[in-house]
This record gives structure tokens, C-alpha cells and sequence, in this order.
């Protein structure tokens, strides 16, 4: 219990810290892009976007260290064996340093092709060069100085590397804004970026030797203790392949866009993806910590209250999907019309397919933590097919549709992979049991949806008249009006729902049902997932089902009265 109790006081701490900084930089983000975008031109915004993504495929290099050491260190933490926590940070800084020098081999390699990958822009290469050796060594500062940071993640402590991380960038971003405002200087823009990023690694260092006096890593006796931990190179083999198919997700796609599009699409594809972003912040800040805690409670061993959990999260996550996608898709563009201007909207067509993306991002989004949790990361075939299939579909459909094709390889190995293949090997490998009742609510969950939204489309031109293009008040309202509309429309459902999970888990023996077919019967016997109903009155019809085919119980009292 003092573990559990320990565990929500974090995950609570976490949320809170998030949501407190997520609120101080939102309004900051969108206020700085705009003077970015104003001052500075969307082709420099667009080429520091380029040199960020081109330098996120060095960190490859990091193999899914990170993760697997973070794996590692759930059961230590949890038994306090503070000896060990040590030795395995100093691996970690061990193995960093290893991979930071690589970093910087690749770094240096890939200068060399800048030139090639940018033939014809409006910049010189001075500027060029000078943005991508900064943002380079903000990167190596991560590898050579940050690398304890790992435990505050492991130890659901995220809410230290938040609180010192947004307040540098807020300061950060308020001196960009006001040189670029009174300067328009490209070079000390970037200056300003490289010399906060040393800055916080002071802060934050300092900071986690306050929170864990007694750490003791040595990056020195790293190698000693590196065969001491086999675990952690057989989990990074796994989680290297992993990390290809994270990385071809997140950062191929604005490359490809400059490749079939424009640098300057690229800009525009940015604007809207940091509206996502910012969406998925907040949400992601309601639930900071719980990967960590996820660790724990598998450490923990308990099936039940595993499975449990798991539900929790993922009803409340596929609510909060369609509230998300819901709102966007009707506020979105009038908000890049009133932020930016009418030459910044992207089409329908991309809208859609950048929030089908989001959708299935948000609903998703913890399967992979109880998957880490349970140490199941052997599947690399799966992020291999992922990454291919990515990339061959936004090539050829990139090369025909533009944006929207180069859009799509997201969608489609997204779904394929991680909405489908996922939640069956989590089922398969960790749970040990039939993946049928995942697929049942899922199914549930997106009928209700469907449901909520066409009813909302019905009420929207026929009682609605309220235009949100016309400025930031009329748009506030209009998104007021559509979350209560939503609230009204979701509320009973919500319910209905709570209704029956009770139901179903008050079930037992001798329970008089009636199923989703209209059949009548008696439960006899009782499993985690399933029922055996007899149905008739020989006793000769047994019918083992999933309690989800149950749409109404009898109690034998009931019946007695």
C-alpha cells in the first residue's frame, strides 16, 4: 500500500508541475512562432526544423539505451537498493559517452553533405553551418552531461527535469523573441539556443544531486560494470530496432515533405503540427509518470490490478481522442486563419489525415508502456515493417498527392503496426490471454464515437450559427459551444458504459443473463474473462462466452423476491 500510495502522490506531483508550465508556454509558443514566422521568414524557420529533424536521425546512435536502462532500474528503485541504482547510472554514463563520440563522428561526416542537401537556398552556408553545429552540440550535451536524468524518469521524478527544462525555455524564448524583433539576427538567434541548453544541463545536474545525495556514478567504472548488467546490451538490441521505426515516424516526414513539397511547406506543416503538439502536451502532462509507474506495477506482479489499469487508461484515452480530434477538426483552421493568416491554411484533405494521425497517436499512446513494462521489446521485425512501410508509401504517394501522400505512410504503418499488432503481442506475451475482448471495446469504443459525431454534425447545421473565423472571441465561443454540445452528447454513453463494466464485474455463479444474441441462461462457472452459461433446462447446452456477450444479469435473490 505505501508503494501504490507513493506511486499516485508522484503521478499527481507530475501532472500538476506539467500542467502549471504546459499553460505558461502555450500562449508563449504560438505569440513567438508568429514573430518568428515575421521577423526571422518561414525559409529560416523551416531550415532550423530541417537541421533539428536531420540531427534526429544521428541520435540513432543512442540504440534505445535510454529505455532499456530506464527498464532496468524499475526493480531496484522499487526495493530502494541504492548500491545498485548507482552501478547502473554509472553504465549508462559509460555508454553514453561511447555514443555521443559517435554522434560526433556522424555529426562531423554529415556536414559535409549540408552543401548537397541544401543546393538552393536563399542562405548562406555560414548560417547553415553555424545553426547546425549549435543545435549538434545542444544534442552531445544530452550524452556527455544529462545522462542521470534517466532516473528521474524511472523514479516517476519527471516533474524536476519539467520544472528547470520549461523555465529555461520560457527565458529562452522571451530573449529570442525581443533579438529577433530588434536584431533580425540569424546567428544570434542560434546563439541564444546553444547557450541555454548549457545553461540547463548546470541547472539540472546540480538539481539531481540535491534529490539523490547518495548517487554515486562513476562513468569510469562503467566498462567494469557493464558486464555486471548483460540485461541492459540485450534489451538495447532490441530497443535500437525499435527506435528505427520511432525515428522514421517522427522525423522523416517534414524531410520528405521538403523532398516532394517545398522548405517552406515544410513551415506550414510545422504550424499545424505545433497545434498538435501542444494538444498532446496537455493530455501527455495528465499522465506523466504513469510509464514509470506502469514499470512498477508489473514489478508488483499483481495480474488483476495490471489488467485493471490498463482499461483505465485506455477508456479514458480513447474518451479524450475523440473530444481532442472533435475539437480540432472544427477550430483548427479558423485558428491559423485569425494566428497567422489565410496563405498559412493547409487543405482539408491534410487536416484530416494530420488528425487521423493524432487520433490514433492519442487513443494508442500507452500500449507501448506495458509492452516496456514487461520487458517485451523482441518483436523487431515490427518496427522494421513499420519504417518500410512508411517510407515506401510516402514516396510513391508523396510523389503523386503531395503533402497529403507523404502524410499518409504515417497513417497506414502507424495502423498497422501499433493499432493492430501491438495490442495482440501485449495480449499474446503479457497478458497471456486472448486479445477478442480488446478488439470487442475497441470496437465499442469507436461506435460511440461515430455515433457522437454524426449526432453533432446534425446539431451543427441545424442550430449553430456562430462563425469562429471572425476573431479570437468569436472562436473561444464556438469552441465552448462545441464542448458542451459534446460534453451533453458523451455524458449519457459515459455512463451506460460505467453501468455495465459494474455489472459485469459483479457477476457470479448461479446468475440468471441474457446475452447480446437474446439467449437466456445460467452461469455455472467463472474465469477472468469468460462465462460458461447454461442455457435450457437439460443441462446438456453448456456455452463457454465472453462476459462482453452479456447485456443483462438476473441476481437469484431477485428473482426470490
Amino acid at each position: 500500500m505505501p508503494q501504490q500510495e507513493s506511486r499516485v502522490k508522484k503521478l499527481l506531483l507530475n501532472a500538476r508541475v506539467n500542467l502549471i508550465f504546459y499553460f505558461l508556454t502555450l500562449i508563449l509558443s504560438f505569440f513567438s512562432r508568429k514573430i518568428f514566422l515575421d521577423t526571422l521568414g518561414a525559409d529560416f524557420v523551416g531550415l532550423t526544423g530541417m537541421l533539428q529533424n536531420l540531427l534526429g536521425f544521428l541520435n540513432l546512435a543512442e540504440l534505445g539505451i535510454y529505455t532499456a536502462i530506464g527498464y532496468v532500474l524499475y526493480k531496484p528503485l522499487f526495493e530502494h537498493d541504492e548500491i545498485k541504482i548507482s552501478e547502473i547510472v554509472s553504465v549508462l554514463g559509460y555508454l553514453y559517452k561511447w555514443v555521443g563520440f559517435i554522434i560526433l563522428g556522424a555529426g562531423i561526416v554529415l556536414a559535409c553533405f549540408l552543401p548537397l542537401i541544401f543546393p538552393n537556398t536563399e542562405f548562406e552556408m555560414g548560417i547553415i553551418f553555424f545553426a547546425y553545429f549549435s543545435f549538434l552540440a545542444s544534442s552531445l550535451i544530452g550524452y556527455f552531461a544529462n545522462y542521470k536524468q534517466t532516473l528521474l524518469g524511472a523514479d516517476q521524478k519527471n516533474y524536476v527535469v519539467t520544472a528547470y527544462f520549461q523555465t529555461a525555455t520560457i527565458v529562452k524564448t522571451l530573449i529570442q523573441m525581443a533579438s529577433a524583433y530588434y536584431t533580425g539576427s540569424y546567428y544570434l538567434w542560434v546563439a541564444i539556443e546553444l547557450t541555454f541548453g548549457i545553461i540547463y544541463s548546470f541547472i539540472l545536474n546540480w538539481k539531481i544531486n540535491q534529490v539523490y545525495p547518495w548517487l554515486r556514478s562513476e562513468v569510469r567504472l562503467g566498462k567494469q560494470l557493464f558486464k555486471k548488467y548483460p540485461e541492459v546490451m540485450k534489451y538495447t538490441k532490441q530497443l535500437f530496432v525499435h527506435k528505427i521505426g520511432g525515428l522514421v515516424q517522427y522525423q522523416a516526414a517534414p524531410i520528405l515533405i521538403y523532398s516532394f513539397v517545398s522548405l517552406k511547406m515544410v513551415t506550414y506543416y510545422g504550424n499545424y503540427s505545433i497545434v498538435i503538439d501542444k494538444v498532446q502536451t496537455l493530455i501527455n502532462s495528465l499522465f506523466t509518470g504513469i510509464e514509470a509507474g506502469i514499470g512498477n506495477l508489473i514489478a508488483e506482479g499483481n495480474q488483476i490490478k495490471i489488467e485493471k489499469v490498463f482499461w483505465e487508461i485506455n477508456s479514458v484515452r480513447y474518451y479524450i481522442a475523440g473530444f481532442v480530434i472533435f475539437l480540432i477538426y472544427h477550430l483548427v483552421n479558423p485558428f491559423v486563419f485569425l494566428w497567422l493568416g489565410e496563405e498559412y491554411i493547409l487543405s482539408n484533405t491534410v487536416v484530416v489525415i494530420i488528425l487521423l494521425n493524432t487520433y490514433l497517436r492519442i487513443s494508442n499512446g500507452y500500449n507501448a508502456s506495458f509492452l516496456f513494462g514487461y520487458g517485451l521489446f523482441y518483436d523487431t521485425w515490427a518496427p522494421l515493417t513499420e519504417a518500410a512501410i512508411n517510407i515506401v508509401i510516402a514516396i510513391v504517394c508523396g510523389s503523386i498527392w503531395g503533402l497529403s501522400g507523404v502524410l499518409l505512410g504515417n497513417v497506414i504503418s502507424f495502423l498497422l503496426i501499433v493499432c493492430i499488432w501491438k495490442p495482440f503481442f501485449l495480449y499474446w506475451k503479457g497478458f497471456k490471454k486472448r486479445s477478442t475482448s480488446y478488439w470487442f471495446n475497441i470496437l465499442k469504443y469507436l461506435a460511440i464515437l461515430a455515433v457522437s459525431w454524426y449526432s453533432f454534425i446534425l446539431i451543427d447545421k441545424n442550430f449553430i450559427t456562430v462563425s469562429p473565423n471572425q476573431n479570437y472571441k468569436s472562436l473561444i465561443f464556438y469552441a465552448v459551444i462545441l464542448g458542451g454540445f459534446w460534453f451533453l452528447l458523451m455524458r449519457p454513453q459515459k455512463k451506460e458504459q460505467k453501468r455495465i463494466q459494474l455489472m459485469l464485474s459483479e457477476l457470479a455463479v448461479g446468475d440468471t443473463v441474457l446475452t447480446t444474441s437474446g439467449f437466456y441462461g445460467v452461469i455455472i462457472d467463472i474465469t477472468d474473462e469468460d462465462v460458461i452459461v447454461e442455457f435450457g433446462n437439460n443441462k446438456n447446452c453448456r456455452i463457454p462466452m465472453q462476459k462482453a456477450a452479456i447485456s443483462a444479469v438476473e441476481k437469484p435473490e431477485d428473482v426470490t423476491e
